[in-house]
C-alpha cells in the first residue's frame, strides 16, 4: 500500500511539474520575437528598392546638392559673361573691338556706278584696285593716268591700301591741254596720283571721320575733315562722295576733286 501511495505521490509531484512547465511555456509564447526575416524582406522589397532608384528621388538629392546641380552651373556662367563668345560676337559686331570695318558704299556719285557686272560694287570686290577701276566706266579717266605712270602693278599688289579716287568729272577742272601736259609729265604725274593713296591700311569713312590727317605714298600729309552732315573733305580740295567702295586689296572713297601736291 505504502508503495502504491510513494507511486501515487509521485505522480501528483510529476503533474504539478509538468503543469507549472506548461505555464511557464505559456508565458514565453507570449513575448514577442523579433523576427530578422522581416527586416530583410523589407530591405529586399521591390516597392523600397524602386523608391531608392526613382528619378525623383534622386532630383530630390541632387537639388540638395545645388553646386552640381546644371542650372546652377549655367548661372555661374551667365555670370562669367564676359567669357562667353556670343557675348564677345555681340562686342565685335558693334565694332567696338575693331576697325576698319567694312561699310556699304555710300554717296551721292555712287549713281555712277553700273549696278551690276565686274563695274558694279559687287563685282570689284573680287578685283585688285586697278583691275576693278578698269572694269567701272565711272573712273575711267583715273585709269588712263594711272596707266600712263605706270601705277598699275603697284595698285594691283597686296596693299593694303586706302585710295582716294577721283570721279571722271574730278579731270573736268583741267583744260584738255592741261590734262594732256599731265598726262605726258610721268614724274608729275605719279607725284599727284600717289597723293591720292594711303598704304598699310584700309580706312573707312568712319575711321577717316576720326583723324585730321594721313600720311600718302606721294609722302605727304593730307588733311582729313568729317563735317556735321556727315560729309568729308580731303586736304581741303575735295570731297569724298561715294564712300567704302571696296576692292580686294583696297577701300577705295570717290572724290570730285583732283588733289594737288603743295607748290
Amino acid at each position: 500500500m505504502k508503495n502504491r501511495k510513494n507511486i501515487s505521490k509521485i505522480a501528483v509531484l510529476g503533474a504539478t511539474i509538468a503543469l507549472t512547465a506548461a505555464a511557464c511555456g505559456s508565458d514565453d509564447a507570449e513575448t514577442p520575437v523579433e523576427d530578422d526575416t522581416v527586416t530583410t524582406d523589407a530591405m529586399e522589397d521591390p516597392a523600397t528598392t524602386d523608391a531608392m532608384e526613382d528619378p525623383a528621388t534622386t532630383d530630390a538629392m541632387e537639388e540638395d546638392g545645388a553646386m552640381e546641380d546644371p542650372a546652377t552651373t549655367d548661372a555661374m556662367e551667365e555670370d562669367g559673361a564676359m567669357e562667353d563668345p556670343a557675348t564677345t560676337d555681340a562686342m565685335e559686331e558693334d565694332g567696338a573691338m575693331e576697325e576698319g570695318a567694312a561699310l556699304e558704299p555710300s554717296g551721292d556719285l555712287c549713281a555712277a556706278v553700273p549696278a551690276d557686272g565686274e563695274g558694279s560694287f559687287a563685282g570689284m570686290t573680287d578685283d585688285p584696285a586697278a583691275t576693278a577701276a578698269s572694269n567701272n566706266p565711272a573712273l575711267s579717266t583715273l585709269v588712263a593716268a594711272v596707266t600712263e605712270a605706270g601705277l598699275v602693278d603697284t595698285l594691283n599688289s597686296d596693299g593694303p591700301f586706302t585710295i582716294f579716287a577721283p570721279a571722271n568729272p574730278a579731270f573736268e577742272a583741267f583744260s584738255q591741254e592741261e590734262l594732256d601736259a599731265l598726262l605726258a609729265d610721268t614724274e608729275t604725274l605719279t607725284s599727284v596720283l600717289t597723293l591720292h593713296v594711303v598704304a598699310g591700311e584700309q580706312l573707312s569713312s568712319a575711321d577717316l571721320a576720326e583723324l585730321d590727317s594721313v600720311t600718302t605714298v606721294n609722302g605727304a600729309d593730307i588733311t582729313i575733315e568729317a563735317a556735321e552732315d556727315g560729309s568729308i573733305s580731303v586736304n581741303g580740295q575735295a570731297t569724298v562722295g561715294c564712300a567704302d567702295v571696296q576692292t580686294a586689296n583696297a577701300t577705295v572713297h570717290i572724290i570730285d576733286a583732283v588733289l594737288m601736291p603743295s607748290a
